[in-house]
């Protein structure tokens, strides 16, 4: 089981909007000790969505989908989620409420009594019509929820609603869920290359079954200048070994300067 993400929006593609979905999912894994498996970004396109909610749904995995779920016509993710499922579609009876707590608060705000009849407050209540079964995600900001099916958890797109909503999603329903132990060591070589080095990296991952090494090459860093960040990670104790393994495989090329800073 792993964590995803799909980011889904013409505004994205497009560049309207900056991603700010994916960044963050990470940093909010990553201080619960978990890490992100994988990530999509998708267009308001209905047959593609579907086909990733579909996807999500066999992999078993975590899922958090940003964007979507409102009530304008590019919104397609709730309608896209129950035909995922095969589920039909219906107002929740508690997002019912909370939206109709909202629209009150708004009423009132503006110094207007609340008309529950009148077309666009009806309209605003499409915004509770989930597959059946689904359950609701608070939203902090506004109180208009989210909802999950299962794994697949779905969050608006809006950054400053989307991210607490995901908090509470791990907080609540995974806060049981242990990491696996995990651990990266990495170093520094200057004066190489990737071709070169291939066959050590090679070597370590056939003798330290589970472990993962991974090379990410710069050419204009700042301080370090050309250089290659190379390391392991996996099972602490295995990944410590495959790391003075991989020290002493580089010991074997004397034109490289190794640093750990």
């Amino acid at each position: 089981m792993s964590f995803g993400l799909l980011v889904i929006g013409d505004e994205i593609l497009s560049g309207r909007r900056q991603d700010k979905h994916l960044p963050k999912v990470v940093e909010l894994l990553g201080a619960r000790g978990h890490a992100l498996g994988w990530a999509q970004f998708i267009g308001d396109d209905r047959p593609r969505i579907i086909a990733a909610l579909k996807e999500a749904r066999a992999s078993g995995d975590i899922v958090f989908s940003c964007g979507g779920i409102g009530a304008t016509p590019d919104d397609h993710t709730r309608q896209c989620a129950a035909l995922a499922a095969g589920l039909p579609l219906s107002l929740h009876p508690g997002a019912k409420a909370l939206i109709e707590e909202r629209m009150r608060e708004v009423a009132a705000e503006q110094g207007v009594a609340w008309e529950p009849d009148r077309p666009d407050n009806v309209h605003r209540l499409n915004m509770g019509v989930f597959p059946e079964g689904a359950t609701l995600i608070p939203n902090p900001y506004n109180k208009i929820p989210g909802f999950s099916l299962g794994r697949l958890h779905f969050v608006p797109g809006f950054p400053v609603m989307a991210h607490p909503m995901i908090e509470w999603v791990l907080d609540t329903c995974y806060a049981d869920l242990r990491p696996l132990p995990h651990a990266e060591h990495a170093l520094y070589v200057h004066n190489g290359l990737e071709a070169t080095l291939t066959p050590l990296m090679e070597s370590i991952e056939a003798r330290f079954t589970g472990v993962r090494v991974f090379s990410l090459p710069s050419v204009d860093h700042p301080q370090r200048g050309r250089h290659i960040e190379l390391g392991v990670k996996g099972e602490p104790a295995l990944a410590a070994q495959a790391f003075e393994a991989l020290k002493d495989g580089l010991a074997a090329f004397p034109a490289l300067r190794v640093s750990t800073e």
